[in-house]
């Protein structure tokens, strides 16, 4: 009896030793090359659905702008006490002035000041396309992690040496230092992304410019709208007679005073105030759209920066296996 069992145990030992000991299956070099493509084929898919996404969520940040430009600013411009506060803004500037062109310039970048403080901040709480960058960035992982799922079953080919494979893939090649380098295994198996420190240089590298949404009111678009608001703003105070009036006050107090009393009215024109706001309307409305665009459109610097940047790197880490196809995970 003491015989059987020993040789019941050493069998199995033998049957385990056998098993532990089998080589890893081998995948032929065309299989590795389909596998290959179908991981293109899945950064592909996941870069268009990740531009959907991206458009969408850019779509809501834009209505949330109009609505607060219609809602704020836009009422606030037009208002009798913005606009006599503007008029003293205007002759303050222009006591200290060298020029006209010194004037406009500095009360358009008040306005630009006052477009980011009633429209741009408010919205930025709540989205803006930085972090609607760094939300389709996520996306796109997560939806590269989906379809990846599905290939090693699909090709026959063992999960184990498709996950090596995976490893062995970079997707992130910023070094040095050498931790600003990722493979796309680890991108798509990393829960908390902020904690790696090559998702964190990606994030960096494509959040050079074009500036935060919140600093959009610096950008040219709005400059131009600002600046010609104040155009107006400085030639309606011309033609109304107070700028003479200002000239020939002693000093600073004087000049408030002088407009108090003579330069509000003629300013405020209640008849021309739908005209103003549609032309306001209309300009900050191009300058916005032109520039919502350059964020849907920039592959460097856009929403979808850090998709374009993942997907064009593994576009060439693939094809350069095409020299090697043979080349086992």
């Amino acid at each position: 009896m003491m015989n059987t069992r020993i040789l019941l145990v050493m069998w199995m030992l033998l049957l385990t030793g056998c098993v532990s000991g089998l080589p890893p299956e081998v995948v032929a070099p065309g299989t590795w090359r389909q596998v290959d493509r179908a991981i293109l084929a899945a950064s592909q898919d996941a870069t268009e659905q990740a531009s959907h996404f991206a458009r969408d969520a850019m779509q809501e940040w834009r209505e949330r702008v109009y609505q607060r430009t219609e809602a704020e600013f836009i009422p606030w411009f037009s208002s009798y006490r913005a606009r006599q506060w503007l008029s003293v803004k205007l002759s303050w500037y222009r006591l200290g002035a060298a020029d006209e062109e010194q004037v406009v310039d500095r009360l358009a970048f008040y306005l630009q000041q006052q477009y980011r403080k009633r429209v741009l901040v408010p919205v930025a709480r709540e989205t803006d396309p930085v972090r609607i960058r760094e939300r389709t960035t996520r996306f796109y992982l997560w939806l590269m992690g989906e379809l990846l799922a599905r290939i090693p079953a699909r090709h026959g080919v063992p999960a184990e040496q498709f996950e090596r494979r995976l490893e062995a893939i970079p997707a992130i090649t910023l070094a040095p230092p050498p931790n600003r380098n990722a493979s796309l295994g680890q991108l798509i198996r990393t829960e908390r992304l902020d904690r790696l420190p090559a998702y964190r240089a990606l994030a960096a590298h494509v959040h050079k410019a074009p500036a935060a949404a919140v600093l959009w009111s610096e950008d040219a678009g709005i400059s131009s709208v600002a600046t010609q608001a104040s155009r107006q703003l400085t030639a309606e105070l011309a033609t109304s007679g107070v700028a003479s009036a200002v000239s020939a006050m002693i000093g600073p107090a004087g000049a408030v005073l002088s407009l108090g009393v003579m330069g509000v009215t003629a300013l405020v024109r209640e008849s021309d105030r739908a005209e103003r706001e549609a032309r306001l309307r209309e300009s900050l409305g191009a300058a916005f759209d032109a520039q919502w665009r350059a964020w849907l459109s920039s592959r460097d610097n856009g929403v979808m920066a850090g998709v374009h940047y993942l997907d064009d790197t593994l576009q060439r880490q693939l094809m350069l296996r095409q020299d090697a196809p043979g080349r086992a995970p």
